[in-house]
């Protein structure tokens, strides 16, 4: 019996064409995962609103059930890359068939809208970084939202704050500002834990995820 990596996306790619039950598995949450971003991303290239989301979903659903992954590059070892370029792929092969079925005479199955263009001066593929870096934050925060205070201390978590002193944050939680501070600290390094285990299974290998939050901190950043 073949053992695999434990990371979702070395599983992926561990099994190249022969696709595995497991792989399909791994391969599907990590769609489910990355279906905001890649969504951005087409509507980024001036798809409507309809179009861009059954694009998104029949780009998934081919994913899946080709097994492009097999295709993946091991060098490159990040889900996001390897995304990436297969969904420009998949773009320009439909509009390659739009143009066909326009000469033809067919009716052009793809409708461009250009009207929010301008509004936002990020490439597509910024867009799609961003809203990558976004989406595993968001599920790595999701981990600590059942822990107490929360609510109250959400924005302190990520290095800002929540909006008041820790003095009066104190005060409105019944606890001293030391052990205010201590809670704090404790739940920063938790997240930070929850977000290098999300950040482990789009990559190939554990000794690629500190330069990859590195990368998710300059995205979020700029």
């Amino acid at each position: 019996m073949v053992c695999f990596p434990s990371t979702s996306w070395s599983i992926v790619v561990a099994a190249g064409s022969n696709s595995t039950v497991e792989a399909r598995d791994a391969l599907s949450q990590l769609c489910q995962d990355y279906w905001a971003p890649l969504h951005a991303y087409v509507r980024s290239q001036g798809y409507s609103a309809d179009d861009a989301l059954d694009l998104t979903q029949e780009f998934f659903a081919r994913l899946i059930e080709k097994n492009y992954s097999a295709q993946a590059n091991r060098e490159r070892g990040r889900f996001r890359s390897f995304l990436l370029g297969a969904v420009r792929h998949f773009l320009a092969a439909q509009a390659r068939r739009a143009r066909t079925q326009k000469r033809g005479g067919g009716a052009t199955v793809l409708t461009l809208d250009f009207e929010d263009r301008g509004k936002d001066t990020r490439t597509p593929a910024q867009i799609f970084e961003r809203r990558w870096a976004l989406t595993v934050i968001e599920r790595a925060m999701a981990g600590l939202r059942s822990a107490r205070h929360f609510d109250q201390l959400e924005g302190c978590l990520t290095g800002g704050d929540a909006g008041l002193a820790y003095a009066e944050l104190a005060v409105i939680l019944g606890m001293s500002e030391g052990a205010l501070k201590v809670k704090i600290h404790r739940m920063r390094r938790y997240f930070g834990e929850l977000l290098r285990r999300e950040i482990a299974h789009t990559v190939e290998s554990d000794d690629q995820i500190d330069q990859e939050l590195y990368y998710l901190l300059k995205v979020i950043s700029s």
